[in-house]
C-alpha cells in the first residue's frame, strides 16, 4: 500500500490513457477514482471518438455522431457562411446524399467531431449549392445538370436567394421549392419584388395565403408570365356551383401537378351532358377525385371506357350522379377487372355490353373474388357462374373480396328469379311452358320487380296496355334496358328522327339498337330516298337488321357521293 502511495499523479494518468487507447474498449460508465480528487472514465461517449477514424463510418454506425458532425455543419452555414439559421438547418439536415459524401471525406483528428468537420471545411469549402438544391428536394440526378458552372458560394446569387426566400416566408416548404425550381425556374430569376407581387394576383383573386401557397406548390406553372386563363375559369366555375375557394387548399395534393386546362374541359363536359350548377358542387364535394385526380383525365377515361360498351351521354350522365364513395381510381380498375371477369365465365359479347350499360355502379363498386377461387367456393362451373349474373347482376356484390361465400346446395336464387319473371310474363298473357315462354326467360334480364318498371315506362310514352304487350311478345330483349334508356330513346325517335308510332310497333326491337346507328341509318336512308336511288318504303326491320358491311354495300355504294356523304354523317353523328 505505502508503494501505491508513492506514485505521482502524472504516471496514473499516463498509464490510464495508454491502457484505453491499446484496449480500445467499449463505452462504460466504470470509473478509477484517485485520492477522491479524480474520476476518469476508461473510454468516455458522446462526442469523443477513436482518433484515425474515418467520419463516414462512425456516422453510419452512431446517430450521436451524426447529429454532431450535422450540427458542425449547420453552424459552418450559419456562422461562417452567414446563412440565416432555418436555411443552415434545413441544408444540413435535409441534404443526406451530400453529407454523407462530406462526412467520408472527414477524419477524426482529435476527440471532437464538431472540431473536426470544422477543421476540413475550413481547408475545404463545400459547392454550396448542392446542398441548398437537395434540400429543398431535389434529387443529385435533377440538380447535378442545373449546378452554376461559375459559382460555388450561394450568395454570389443573390436572386436566387431573394424569390427562395419570399417563397419560404410566403408560406411553401422548403422541401417543396425543388418542385418550383424545376417546373419554373425562371421564377428564381426574377428582379426584387416581381414575385411578391405576382403571389398577390392571386390573393385579388380571392384566395387565402395558404390557399395560394399549396396551388403554387403544386402547379409552379402558374408563376409564369400573367395569371392563367385557365385556371381563373376554373375558379370561376367552381364559384358558381357554390363551392370555396378553401375546397382547393383541403383536397388538392402538393405531391401532383395539375393541368387546368384538362380540369376546365372535365367541368364543361359534366354541364354539357345535363349537370347543373347544384349538381356539380355536389359531386365535388362528395367526390373531389373526379376533378382532381390527374386533373380530370381518369374521369375522361371512364367515359371513354363507358361509351365503348354502348353507353349513351345519358347513361354516362346517370352512372356520375350515382358515383359510389370511392375513388375514381378504383371505381375505373372495378370497371375493367368485372369486364376480365365477364369474359373469363364466357358471357357473350352483347350480353356483356348489356350489363355494363345497365349496372355502371354495381360494376364500378365491386372488387371481384377470382373466378377459380368463387367456383371452388359455390360449388358450381362457369355456365352457372354466367346465368347467375345474367339473370341477377347484383349478386356480384356478394362476391366481392373479404366477403363470405357459401356453397350452392340448391339453386334457390335462380329459380327465385326465375319465378319472378316466370310470373311477370304470364302476367301479360304468356302460356306456361311454351316455346315462346322459354324464349322470353332466356332473353329477358332482371328481377321482376324492374321488369315491371321498364314495362310501366313503355305505357308512359304513350303506347296502350295491349300494343305493350304486342311489342313485348315480339321481341323481348326490349325490357333489358333501362327505364330511363327506354324513354329516351323512344322521346329521340319519334321526335327528332319523326318515325310513325306504327314502325316501332311492327319493329319493336327497333328501342334495342344503339341511338347512334338508328340515327346513322335512317339518315342515310332518308339521303337516298330524296335522291330516288332506293324504294321509298323500306321497313325498319330490313333497314335495321343488317351488318354495317351489308348496309353499305347493298345501300350506301348504290352512289358515286354516297360512301362519301355516309362517312361525313358517321362522324358528325358518333362525335355528339
Amino acid at each position: 500500500m505505502s508503494s501505491l502511495k508513492k506514485l505521482r499523479t502524472p504516471h496514473v494518468l499516463k498509464w490510464v490513457s495508454l491502457l484505453c487507447t491499446e484496449n480500445c474498449c467499449s463505452p462504460s460508465k466504470s470509473s478509477l477514482c484517485l485520492n477522491g480528487s479524480y474520476q476518469l472514465r476508461f473510454c468516455t461517449t458522446g462526442t469523443a471518438v477513436n482518433l484515425g477514424k474515418n467520419l463516414g463510418e462512425l456516422a453510419k454506425r452512431s446517430r450521436v455522431v451524426r447529429r454532431e458532425a450535422q450540427a458542425a455543419l449547420s453552424e459552418y452555414f450559419h456562422s461562417t457562411r452567414g446563412f440565416q439559421i432555418t436555411d443552415a438547418e434545413n441544408m444540413s439536415k435535409n441534404a443526406p446524399e451530400f453529407f454523407d459524401s462530406l462526412v467520408k471525406r472527414v477524419d477524426v483528428c482529435d476527440a471532437k467531431v464538431g472540431r473536426s468537420v470544422a477543421r476540413f471545411l475550413r481547408y475545404h469549402p463545400v459547392n454550396e449549392f448542392e446542398p441548398f438544391f437537395e434540400s429543398i428536394g431535389l434529387k443529385p440526378s435533377e440538380y447535378l445538370s442545373l449546378l452554376p458552372r461559375d459559382l460555388m458560394f450561394l450568395n454570389d446569387d443573390q436572386l436566387l436567394l431573394e424569390n427562395y426566400n419570399v417563397l419560404c416566408n410566403y408560406g411553401i416548404a422548403r422541401n417543396r421549392v425543388g418542385k418550383i425550381y424545376k417546373e419554373a425556374r425562371e421564377v428564381f430569376r426574377y428582379e426584387y419584388g416581381v414575385l411578391q407581387s405576382k403571389l398577390r394576383c392571386f390573393e385579388n383573386l380571392g384566395l387565402k395565403q395558404s390557399t395560394v401557397a399549396k396551388i403554387i406548390a403544386s402547379s409552379p406553372h402558374l408563376l409564369r408570365g400573367n395569371v392563367d386563363e385557365k385556371f381563373v375559369e376554373v375558379l370561376a366555375k367552381l364559384e358558381k356551383a357554390g363551392i370555396e375557394y378553401e375546397w382547393l387548399e383541403e383536397h388538392m395534393c402538393e405531391e401532383d401537378s395539375y393541368n387546368w386546362k384538362n380540369m376546365l374541359e372535365l367541368i364543361c363536359l359534366l354541364s354539357e351532358i345535363g349537370l347543373s350548377d347544384e349538381q356539380l358542387g355536389e359531386l365535388f364535394r362528395q367526390h373531389p377525385d373526379l376533378l382532381l385526380e390527374c386533373s380530370g383525365r381518369l374521369t375522361f377515361c371512364l367515359f371513354g371506357l363507358l361509351m365503348k360498351f354502348g353507353s349513351t351521354l345519358d347513361d354516362v350522365r346517370t352512372a356520375i350522379l350515382q358515383f359510389p364513395q370511392i375513388s375514381v381510381l378504383e371505381f375505373t380498375n372495378n370497371l375493367c377487372n368485372c369486364y376480365k371477369f365477364l369474359i373469363e365465365i364466357n358471357m357473350a359479347v352483347q350480353d356483356i355490353g348489356s350489363i355494363v350499360r345497365s349496372y355502371p355502379t354495381v360494376l364500378g363498386s365491386c372488387e371481384l373474388k377470382k373466378v377459380d377461387s368463387l367456383m371452388s367456393s359455390l360449388n358450381c362451373g362457369k355456365n352457372r357462374l354466367c346465368e347467375m349474373v345474367k339473370d341477377d347482376p347484383y349478386i356480384l356484390e356478394k362476391w366481392v373480396l373479404g366477403v363470405r361465400v357459401d356453397r350452392l346446395q340448391e339453386p334457390k336464387r335462380v329459380l327465385r328469379v326465375r319465378m319472378m319473371k316466370t310470373k311477370f310474363l304470364l302476367s301479360l298473357g304468356f302460356v306456361e311452358k311454351s316455346k315462346e315462354m322459354e324464349k322470353a326467360l332466356k332473353v329477358v334480364r332482371g328481377k321482376g320487380v324492374e321488369l315491371q318498371e321498364r314495362f310501366d315506362s313503355l305505357l308512359n310514352v304513350g303506347f296502350s296496355r295491349e300494343q305493350v304487350i304486342q311489342m313485348v311478345r315480339v321481341s323481348p330483349q326490349i325490357l333489358n334496358q333501362s327505364k330511363d334508356v327506354i324513354e329516351t330513346k323512344i322521346g329521340l325517335f319519334i321526335k327528332e328522327l319523326g318515325l310513325p308510332v306504327s314502325d316501332l310497333l311492327t319493329h319493336p326491337k327497333l328501342v334495342s339498337y344503339n341511338i347512334q346507328r338508328v340515327k346513322l341509318r335512317l339518315s342515310m336512308y332518308k339521303w337516298l330516298k330524296d335522291k330516288g336511288l332506293v324504294h321509298p318504303k323500306l321497313a325498319l326491320s330490313t333497314l335495321m337488321a343488317s351488318s354495317d358491311k351489308r348496309f353499305v354495300t347493298t345501300y350506301v355504294n348504290a352512289h358515286p357521293g354516297a360512301p362519301e356523304y355516309w362517312q361525313r354523317l358517321k362522324k358528325e353523328i358518333y362525335s355528339d
